[in-house]
This record gives C-alpha cells, sequence and structure tokens, in this order.
C-alpha cells in the first residue's frame, strides 16, 4: 500500500519524490488547487541547494527567475552592519537563493510524476485518520466530490503548524514561546533601490526587506499580540514606521491602502516530544514550527524528508507496515539539530528582538561593523544559516 503524505509543502514534496525515485509507491494529498501562495518561505540555504544537486534538479531550479545572497546585512541608524559572508562555507553553492516556494514546489513535483508510483491529489485535504489494530492504516481525504479514503503502510503528516492529523493523533507540540508576530506586504521596487536583502533595525522598530525584482517583499516585526492595536490606529500606523525605517519608500507606502493589502504570520516555535504514532510519522512543521530568524524553515523541512527517506525507503518499498520502532530513528536524528536551531532562535528572539521592538536597547549599538572580519564568528554564522546544524544527504541507494 505504500505511503500516504498529507501536505504538499517543501516536506511533504520532498518526501514524495524521494520514495518515488526509490520504488515506493506513494501519494501525496495537496488540500489546494495551486501552490500560490503569496509570503511563504523561499530562500533556499546551501544545504537543500546540496539535495537538489544530488537529484540532479540544482540547474534546474537556478533556470527559474531568482536572486541570490552572498552575504547577510544589518542597517542600523549608524549604518550597514555585514552580519556573515556565506562565500566562506566553500560549498559549491556558496549563497543563499530566494525562489517563490510555489516554483519550488512545482518543480519537485513534476520531478516526482516522472516516476509511475507517484500520484498527486490537488484539492485534497486531509481530514481524519483511518485506524485499525491500534495502528493508523491510511487517511481520510476530502475533495470536490465528497469524502474518501486511502490506505497505506505508512501515512506521514507534513500538513503544517496546525496539522489536522497530529490533532488527530492525540499529538500535542509544546509551546516554547515566540514574543513576536510578522506582517508582510509588498511595495514597488526601483532599479536605482539598492539590490541587497537586509534587515532594517532602529529602536522599537525592525523590519525586513527582500528584493523580488519589480517590488520588495517587507516584513514589519511587531511584538505578539500588536496587530490588533495596529489595526485599530489605522493604516497610517504601518505606513509610518515604513517611511521612517526606509525613507526611500516614503512615496511608496500610500499603495498599501488597507490593511486587507497585509498578510500576518503568527509567529510560533514549538515541537513534539513524540514525532509518531504506529503507522504514522510528523515532519517538518507538523513535528516542529521554526521562528522565521535565520529564515531555515524550508531548508529544515528539506532535512527532515531526507532523513525519512533515507531511513524508510528500503522499508516501505519492501511492503507491510513499518515498526514503530524505524519511526524513532527518524526523531532520534532530526530532534537534536531540531533543538538546537530552535534554542538559537529564541536567544535571538529574547536577546536582540525583543529587547530591539520594545525600545530597551539598540542592540546593534555594540556590534562591529563587520563581523565577517572575525573568521571563527562568521564562521559559525554563515554555517548555522547556510548548512544547518546536521545537513542531511542522500544515501547511495537514493540517488
Amino acid at each position: 500500500m505504500g505511503c500516504v503524505i498529507a501536505g504538499g509543502g517543501p516536506a511533504g514534496a520532498m518526501l514524495a519524490l524521494l520514495l518515488a525515485r526509490s520504488g515506493a509507491e506513494v501519494t501525496l494529498l495537496e488540500k489546494h488547487g495551486d501552490f500560490l501562495r503569496d509570503f511563504r518561505g523561499d530562500t533556499i540555504h546551501p544545504s537543500t541547494m546540496q539535495v537538489l544537486d544530488e537529484l540532479g534538479l540544482a540547474e534546474e531550479l537556478l533556470k527559474l527567475p531568482h536572486r541570490r545572497a552572498y552575504s547577510l546585512t544589518v542597517v542600523s541608524d549608524a549604518g550597514d552592519i555585514r552580519l556573515a559572508n556565506v562565500r566562506n562555507l566553500r560549498t559549491k553553492y556558496d549563497y543563499i537563493t530566494f525562489v517563490p516556494q510555489w516554483d519550488f514546489l512545482t518543480l519537485i513535483t513534476r520531478a516526482a510524476a516522472r516516476h509511475p508510483n507517484f500520484r498527486l491529489l490537488m484539492n485534497a485535504e486531509a481530514v481524519d485518520l483511518i485506524r485499525e489494530g491500534g495502528a493508523v492504516r491510511g487517511v481520510r481525504y476530502r475533495d470536490p466530490s465528497g469524502e474518501h479514503e486511502i490506505r497505506a503502510d505508512l501515512t506521514v503528516a507534513a500538513d503544517g503548524r496546525t496539522s489536522v492529523l497530529r490533532a488527530k493523533a492525540g499529538l500535542t507540540p509544546q509551546d516554547l514561546g515566540a514574543p513576536i508576530d510578522v506582517l508582510w506586504f509588498r511595495l514597488p521596487r526601483d532599479p536605482a533601490d539598492r539590490a541587497d536583502p537586509f534587515l532594517r533595525v532602529s529602536r522599537g522598530r525592525l523590519m525586513v526587506a527582500i528584493n523580488r525584482g519589480d517590488y520588495w517583499q517587507l516584513a514589519y516585526v511587531i511584538l505578539k499580540g500588536g496587530y490588533e492595536r495596529l489595526r485599530h490606529e489605522g493604516i497610517d500606523a504601518l505606513r509610518r514606521p515604513i517611511t521612517e525605517l526606509l525613507p526611500w519608500l516614503a512615496d511608496r507606502a500610500e499603495q498599501i491602502t488597507s490593511f486587507d493589502d497585509v498578510s500576518v504570520l503568527t509567529v510560533r516555535i514549538d515541537r513534539l516530544r513524540r514525532w509518531h504514532r504506529p503507522g504514522l510519522l510528523c515532519i517538518g512543521d507538523a513535528a516542529h514550527a521554526m521562528s522565521p530568524v535565520f529564515g531555515v524553515g524550508i531548508n529544515m523541512a528539506v532535512q527532515d524528508a531526507v532523513a525519512t527517506a533515507n531511513l524508510l525507503a528500503g522499508p516501505l518499498r519492501h511492503g507491510g507496515p513499518i515498526p514503530e520502532r524505524a519511526l524513532h530513528l527518524v526523531q532520534r536524528r532530526r530532534m537534536p539539530p531540531t533543538r538546537i536551531t530552535q534554542a538559537l532562535q529564541r536567544v535571538i528572539q529574547n536577546r536582540f528582538i525583543s529587547p530591539t521592538l520594545s525600545g530597551d536597547a539598540d542592540p546593534t549599538r555594540r556590534l562591529p561593523r563587520d563581523l565577517t572580519a572575525i573568521p571563527v564568528l562568521n564562521g559559525l554564522v554563515a554555517r548555522v544559516i547556510g548548512l544547518g546544524v546536521r545537513p542531511e544527504h542522500l544515501m547511495a541507494k537514493q540517488v
């Protein structure tokens, strides 16, 4: 019966491709009719580029419209601060690739579709689990024609931080706390604007700017619970910090006409203590929600998928239920990098972001102008962001 995966995001799509390549039967359920949703994570880090290279897909991705960032910059009131230079990683792909997530997912699912043992069902929302003899044996899903069942040796919940299947299995994530939320929006970009992505920091204010070619994708970071207050004050309460932080965008800020032009990301950091039940495995955001800090969400999801395929493709290819001890091997491998990455994200949130937004301090004031000149520090920051704590690689039998 193979594997059924709920959720066509980076974790689910990549796992489906890897399992299909291995010869296992796999069905991927995606609840939407396409992948076109704005303001999703779309930073492809060197660790993911390495996986794509091992799959023979890196050059295909680089043929898509994309932008590259070789360094990370903070823009303070006193000027630019260079945080890290990713070139120092000395990897084949020594840059961060910015590509819309829908293009990335289309690339992955099209590659999976080259294998006859892969099936993609769009507009198919997983709504419940099928249980038999104390184990999960598939999913119930709903599409425009009604409700259906798929039976499988393994069910994978990759349906995001509000995972339906995780809840149906009685798995509850531990909330580790996140003091911030993020407001995403876009403004036109002028060719004369600076080209690199950057983090703009000022006492009480913080904004991320990502160059999308003809527009800026902007993220205004606010303290948790601050969105309703902002809405109550009116749209000028958002336009004002834009013009104060980025004066060269002042003539464009008026194009945000209402909060309908804004997407709100409720930031969470959480993780499951147990990622599995008999016949069920959670990966990606369903197992651990990541903060936007470091922009590693896609890359953590892809690493989960690679580890899962490395450990489970063989048993799935041979058929029959997957022992729960095999599912636990995935958690045992991926839990340490999850813990460490989330711990680092919490340090940045609590010691840098929260003091900045509360106006209590200006954490950039004591920083040197160029941290890349400190080799040990630059190497550590670049590695955490670019490669992660435990980068995964395809085992030989998967390639």
